[in-house]
């Protein structure tokens, strides 16, 4: 089990060949994986709609202590670009609150060309903030997010920027916005969703983990580098880091 406040997952809970010894030989792919990793991140909500009843099935099937996150719709964030989604939103979290205590965070990832505007930010941030008490974490991939004032304004509204790699700048590299969460989103690199991390480089994460961390944020880091299946092998890695720490 991880340090508390410390948690490493992945993107989804495939769990692939090179791998699956690794994990029990019984059971659905989610209960195998829910032994081994304290989180995962649902991201085929970006895509499509899964029904409040399977989200319940989900949360029945997984460990106490478990948690997800779940990434928001593209029709929110890429479709309708935050404005005038009151009705996506609702349906939305009518459907995940299915997950019940084990929903810890919401992941928002914002398309590349959504450049920041306070009035859009702060208005679809207060509506999602009204409505749910979830921890918010926000991807944004606009250079413009990365000011100071972007980042006051996540800050205010209690969202966490997420720290991402490959950075889009460096400050997208390090975790912003609200100090409460800290959330890694590990995309793979160089190449995005293929690429393995070496073990330098995931030392250098787990060191960022716990900088975080010892400054009192909870602290997610989820591995998107599944293309290849090397996600989890990093996190587990990553999870050993946390535990000897």
């Amino acid at each position: 089990m991880q340090k508390q406040g410390c948690f490493t997952g992945t993107a989804g809970w495939g769990i692939s060949a090179r791998y699956k010894e690794d994990f029990p030989q019984s059971g659905s792919h989610l209960e195998r994986y829910a032994e081994r990793l304290p989180i995962v991140e649902i991201d085929t909500s970006f895509y499509k709609p899964h029904r409040r009843e399977t989200y319940e099935r989900w949360k029945d099937s997984v460990p106490e202590h478990f948690r997800f996150s779940v990434k928001a719709p593209k029709a929110v964030t890429h479709e309708r670009r935050l404005v005038g989604c009151e009705d996506l939103v609702e349906a939305f979290l009518l459907e995940v609150e299915g997950l019940g205590a084990k929903l810890s965070v919401l992941v928002v990832q914002l398309p590349p060309g959504l450049a920041f505007d306070p009035d859009i930010a702060a208005c679809f941030f207060a509506m999602l903030r009204k409505r749910t008490v979830v921890k918010l974490a926000c991807e944004p991939r606009h250079p413009s997010w990365f000011a100071a004032d972007a980042d006051a304004l996540l800050a205010g509204c209690g969202v966490a920027r997420i720290a991402a790699d490959p950075a889009l700048v460096p400050a997208a590299a390090l975790p912003g916005g609200w100090a409460g969460l800290a959330y890694f989103r590990m995309h793979g690199a160089p190449r995005i969703y293929y690429s393995d991390y070496d073990a330098e480089r995931l030392n250098q994460i787990g060191r960022q983990m716990q900088t975080a961390a010892a400054a009192g944020a909870e602290v997610w880091c989820i591995f998107d580098n599944t293309a290849d299946g090397h996600a989890l092998g990093n996190a587990l890695v990553i999870g050993h880091f946390c535990t000897r720490q």
